[in-house]
């Protein structure tokens, strides 16, 4: 059967012997000259050792993952597991399907390089081929990229069969988990001791990764101007939170990988939905603009910076009095984190404040005391969540810590965390005053713990709501 004949689905062509040997000649040939190392390459050396001493004698298997369908044969975007970055210093979006191999003080990277212009695989595939997805590194090259020594994907599974003690990043790439499930005979309950091992090694920032995320929220700061310079013609447009996303989305593409998150650009009632990314509101004179956002570098930090803007240029009496007292419980959160206090001493403080806020404004249907004990929390009914997370190469970094290291544990430093509390008094909430009903404000900065006690790495935006009025005063002239 020909191969014309035998292809029958919609994406496959047809390419005739003619086709097939003109497309393979007159091409300039590719660099000798090889790439400068990647910026964090040098930097994950440190981060392998260390977690190669956590599991002496075994090999660790880390998947870079793969493309996930976004609708039927279109994907989305790529950008590779966080552990696997971390561990390679690779960032953007190299590198698909890739796989790291630790073992002991040896490193291999597994992928796929690129092909001679004389394989099929040059021109006819859609998921490899230069034609389609641009010129792909060869093995020398990643290796001077990554600064570790690289092999051909197409073994892995040899590799896998030679009986050493493995163990693997599971869920990663359902097709890697396979072939390691399958060379050892099944899962191993150690896997998941691999996966916190993992995640704990990114609650303590080296210097590299606190200067990359310093940039990112210097960066993120800029995009925030940007955004504020065009509230006026975001008020003029239909769905104008749509407009503010696509200010600060550009930026994010053009200075860096893209946004660390869906961007929260939520005016008026809107801001009183915690996780709001719909963004199809209307920007209105009067109202308030709470937009949560950060820029993901190239190497994958990212900023996660919230920030209550009157849309107008000044708050009104009733939005600053709410303002006002976000901004005295993040403050007293601020202060509250250093090092040797617990993760989430950061938390009280800052609710410990608002509780008692509320019962002076007759607000809670108990005291503040009772409010805050284990058997209370009316107060949240207008603070849900926490106020502090892990922020690095994940907006909420570690997600796989031990408790115990994590929430439960001791602020140590070198440990980069927000600290975002919020008020949200939602325009149906009956509890509340009616001029406050619809108001909802969130404030948020990127801190790193210092050995006497923090740094806000987003200090470039203002905080205080006379510093945001001149701010803005500033750039909507």
């Amino acid at each position: 059967m020909s191969e014309k004949q035998a292809k029958t689905d919609n994406r496959s062509s047809y390419y005739s012997e003619a086709f097939k040997q003109f497309i393979c000649t007159d091409w300039a040939p590719y660099p000798t000259e090889l790439p400068a190392p990647l910026p964090g390459a040098a930097h994950a050396v440190a981060r392998r050792a260390a977690l190669a001493a956590q599991f002496p004698g075994r090999r660790l298997v880390i998947p870079a993952g793969g493309l996930k369908p976004r609708n039927n044969d279109c994907d989305y975007r790529y950008r590779p597991d966080s552990a696997f970055a971390h561990l390679t210093g690779l960032g953007t979006d190299r590198e698909p399907n890739a796989v790291l191999l630790i073992e002991d003080d040896e490193a291999t990277l597994c992928f796929h390089p690129r092909v001679d212009r004389t394989d099929r695989e040059f021109y006819a595939d859609a998921r490899f081929g230069e034609m389609w997805v641009g010129q792909r590194a060869s093995l020398a090259e990643m290796t001077a990229l990554s600064g570790i020594d690289c092999a051909d994907i197409s073994g892995l599974e040899t590799t896998l069969d030679d009986g050493a003690p493995t163990l693997i990043m599971r869920n990663t790439d359902p097709e890697i988990t396979g072939l390691v499930d399958a060379a050892r005979g099944g899962p191993d309950k150690d896997d998941e001791l691999l996966r916190v091992a993992c995640s704990e090694l990114r609650l303590i920032k080296d210097a590299f990764e606190v200067a990359e995320l310093r940039r990112a929220c210097d960066l993120t700061a800029k995009a925030f101007e940007a955004v504020v310079k065009q509230l006026g013609q975001a008020s003029k447009t239909r769905r104008g939170e749509r407009w503010v996303e696509g200010i600060f989305g550009l930026h994010a593409r053009h200075v860096g990988n893209a946004v660390g998150y869906d961007t929260i650009a939520a005016a008026g009632d809107h801001a009183n939905t915690l996780h709001w990314i719909r963004n199809d509101g209307d920007i209105c004179p009067g109202d308030l603009l709470l937009m949560d956002a950060g820029i993901e570098v190239d190497t994958l930090y990212t900023a996660d910076i919230t920030r209550t803007l009157p849309i107008s240029g000044v708050f009104t009496p009733a939005q600053r009095k709410v303002y006002d007292l976000v901004r005295a419980a993040q403050q007293a959160g601020l202060d509250a984190a250093k090092p040797g206090a617990m993760f989430l001493d950061v938390h009280k403080a800052a609710v410990a404040v608002l509780a008692t806020t509320f019962e002076q404004w007759g607000i809670l249907p108990v005291s503040a005391v009772e409010a805050l004990g284990d058997d209370g929390g009316q107060y949240r009914r207008w603070m849900v969540h926490n106020t502090s997370h892990m922020l690095g190469l994940d907006v909420h970094d570690c997600a796989h810590a031990l408790r115990e290291n994590y929430k439960d544990g001791v602020l140590k430093p070198g440990m980069v965390l927000t600290v975002e509390p919020g008020v949200y008094f939602k325009a149906t909430d009956l509890a509340v005053p009616p001029e406050l009903r619809g108001i909802g404000i969130r404030i948020e900065d990127d801190i790193l713990i210092t050995e006497t006690g923090c740094e806000i790495l987003s200090d470039g935006l203002p905080r205080e709501a006379d510093e945001i009025e001149t701010w803005m005063a500033g750039l909507l002239a």
